[in-house]
């Protein structure tokens, strides 16, 4: 009896020890967990934003070759995949969001209610409101990637109203961009625009003559070659020495 009592307490002395031992691992296990989460947190948001600016990317430039072949831009992003040839491989999501929904960026800007139905989209952007671990186009906020079919040659997303003194430049350039639909270029002589100091300034936008042409210079005449010299007559030979008798022998 006494022996059977001590067998008992020997196993559970044994079974106490393996859950002490199985704790023990779920606990370092949990610890190294909790210190790995934010490493796989981060190369898994690097992962994604590198998704992105693929995805986004790939978008804008089917919406430029849609605006290329059909001389507008669509409206709505299914349009994209109706054309034949394909300018994109598959329609997109939004990979940082759960919907995988875009937010439009549209020609014209939308109303009050903020609805973007049968308005030409020119380009998409995430509506992750995430700071970034990239820096995209010097935007660090994931919503502020924006991915444009329609930039301009000055950089501005089509549909944004251009700065003071843009419009100008734009003109000088004969940049056609929103805001300066139908301008004409200043062909004034010496204009300035007001995005570089010009604009209404008499300062600088007064009518400047242009300087006089170079009058030609008269070319000098070639002088005629001096004449050659004469021909100088070959020395004469010097006469050769006359040979000397030999002496005759003295008397012996």
């Amino acid at each position: 009896m006494d022996r059977m009592q001590q067998a008992g307490r020997g196993e559970t002395r044994e079974r106490g020890f393996i859950l002490a031992m199985l704790l023990a691992v779920i606990t370092a296990m949990g610890i190294f967990l909790t210190m790995a989460l934010p490493s796989i947190k981060t190369q898994v948001q690097r992962e994604e934003e590198a998704e992105l600016i693929f995805r986004g990317e790939a978008i804008a430039g089917a919406i430029r070759a849609y605006k290329a072949r059909t001389g507008g831009y669509p409206l709505a992003l299914a349009d994209l995949t109706k054309l034949s040839p394909r300018i994109i491989r598959r329609l997109y999501t939004d990979p940082m969001t759960q919907d995988g929904e875009w937010a439009l960026i549209t020609a014209v800007q939308a109303g009050a209610s903020g609805d973007t139905t049968g308005l030409p989209i020119v380009g998409v952007r995430s509506k992750c409101q995430r700071d970034s671990f990239r820096i995209y186009k010097g935007k660090t906020l994931i919503s502020d990637w924006s991915f444009s079919g329609g930039d301009n040659l000055l950089g501005l997303p089509a549909g944004t109203s251009l700065p003071a003194g843009a419009a100008d430049a734009a003109s000088l350039l004969g940049v056609q961009v929103p805001g300066a639909a139908g301008a004409k270029a200043n062909t004034t002589p010496g204009f300035i625009p007001s995005a570089i100091g010009g604009g209404n300034n008499p300062v600088y936008n007064t009518p400047q003559v242009p300087p006089p042409a170079p009058q030609p210079q008269p070319q000098p005449q070639p002088q005629p070659p001096d004449p050659a010299p004469p021909p100088v007559p070959p020395a004469e030979p010097a006469p050769s020495p006359e040979p000397v008798p030999p002496a005759s022998p003295a008397p012996s």
